[in-house]
């Protein structure tokens, strides 16, 4: 704990570090004044009395991870997980900053509600926060009263658009009336309703109740998924609207992405989740209930596609989807299981170990989960190890695996899918806005997040 008595001087040097940043590895130092980082050099030197130096040889130092997608259930939902402990889970695995879903209790569908949970952001996170403000069918005018500068955009995810089901996907008529007035950007959930239940119903009549674990990925299907995906796109396109497609889990609906040159071209834009990109459905059989989210885990193909996908540069980023449910909330049978689980400790860790496999380069784990996400959403002065901008840093270091043990998990929910999980790189120190809030296994409470601030014009 020592390293965090020293940060009253808010001067850090961190030396000898191997920087990844803007697709290339470079060695140097990093000089942090205040929130910001002052200083990238070869060599800087500075007097020790004044100035936290952390030694960093050997170590890669990545810009924080951005995560777009989280339910961190505060308001309403704290039995599960809150704002403090998830965000302490979150800088422990290398998350500087994170955009929280608005299904809580009672859902985020009015500015009055939205401003109470930036409130509790200031109060509780130690990482920096946004708040997606929730769409359903009668909140439009709330929707576009929506501050593009101050709130990352709107959504429907987790959230029932007609009262008690279905999701915005499945009301082409509405979202041509969204997609035609909003001006900020758009972020939805992709499934066919009608798909599911058709499914649904099939493997009830043949097992019951009792539908094995495996056949989730039959019942939210590859169809469910694509026919709600193009319908979607195809009025994203119409419109022009700036969309951002959560939680792609098919190969086909990769494909129906562009690729794009630049991202901030882009108006339509892709993200990979961890849990698609670490599990596919061979895993159910040992796993089960504990890697059932909504859309579901798919095939082995279909992992490999939405990684190849993210390479191609068809997917943009990679999110968690972070979404804790008790340990009793996951027990039963497959109706009575709640589909989400906890990633955002191992996200980080997660990606790369694709690296570590040969999947992706470190240049494109940064690229993934921190550069795009910052040009995606037009966040101001994050998102790159640059002069200017806020000090959101992780330093890594691959020289000893550690294994998930229930002993070594913060997220408040207890449990992990990760668990007896081998990673091979380690976050030993993560910083937010120039502080360093987690060294070495240990975590500065008392810091707190910043709200993440956007462009005007998305």
């Amino acid at each position: 704990m020592r390293y965090f008595a020293f940060m009253s001087d808010r001067i850090v040097l961190i030396k000898n570090c191997r920087i990844v940043n803007e697709g290339s590895i470079t060695e140097g130092d990093v000089k942090i004044v205040d929130k910001r980082i002052e200083k990238i050099a070869k060599s800087i030197s500075e007097p020790k009395a004044k100035t936290l130096i952390i030694d960093a040889k050997g170590k890669y130092l990545l810009p924080g991870m951005i995560d777009d997608q989280v339910h961190f259930r505060d308001p309403g939902l704290i039995h599960k997980a809150d704002i403090f402990t998830e965000s302490m889970a979150a800088v422990a695995g290398g998350v500087t900053s994170y955009m929280d879903m608005p299904n809580t209790l009672p859902n985020t569908l009015t500015q009055e509600l939205l401003n109470e949970k930036y409130k509790l952001g200031a109060e509780k996170s130690i990482a920096n926060y946004s708040f997606f403000m929730g769409v359903n069918k009668n909140n439009l005018e709330e929707v576009l009263k929506t501050d593009n500068e101050s709130v990352c955009g709107v959504t429907d995810d987790g959230l029932y658009f007609d009262d008690d089901e279905g999701i915005l996907a499945n009301y082409p008529d509405y979202l041509e009336k969204l997609f035609s007035k909003v001006e900020t950007l758009v972020a939805l959930h992709s499934e066919d309703d009608a798909i599911i239940k058709q499914n649904t119903e099939k493997y009830r009549k043949q097992f019951g109740n009792e539908i094995p674990f495996e056949y989730h990925s039959k019942i939210r299907s590859e169809e469910a998924c694509v026919t709600a995906t193009k319908r979607v796109l195809e009025i994203a396109k119409r419109h022009q609207t700036r969309f951002h497609l959560y939680h792609v889990s098919t190969a086909a609906e990769a494909n129906l992405l562009d690729k794009g040159n630049q991202i901030r071209d882009k108006r339509i834009t892709g993200e990979a989740c961890v849990h698609h990109l670490m599990f596919n459905d061979q895993d159910y059989e040992e796993l089960g209930r504990w890697i059932k989210w909504n859309p579901s885990i798919k095939t082995k193909a279909d992992q490999e596609g939405l990684l190849k996908a993210l390479i191609d540069g068809k997917l943009d980023i990679i999110a968690t989807d972070h979404a804790p449910h008790t340990k009793e909330e996951k027990l039963g049978n497959y109706f009575g299981s709640k589909s989400g689980g906890p990633l955002v400790q191992h996200a980080l860790p997660s990606v790369l170990e694709l690296h570590h496999l040969g999947k992706l380069t470190l240049p494109e784990v940064a690229e993934k989960t921190a550069h795009n996400v910052a040009e995606i959403y037009r966040m101001v002065d994050r998102g790159y190890i640059r002069e200017g901008y806020f000090a959101d840093l992780v330093l890594v270091s691959d020289e000893k695996p550690w294994f998930v043990r229930e002993k070594n998990l913060l997220y408040k929910c207890g449990w992990s899918p990760f668990l007896g999980r081998k990673f091979h790189f380690d976050i030993t120190h993560t910083f937010v806005n120039g502080r360093l809030v987690f060294a070495n296994g240990k975590i500065d409470p008392a810091e707190r997040g910043m709200r993440l601030m956007f462009e005007k014009e998305r």
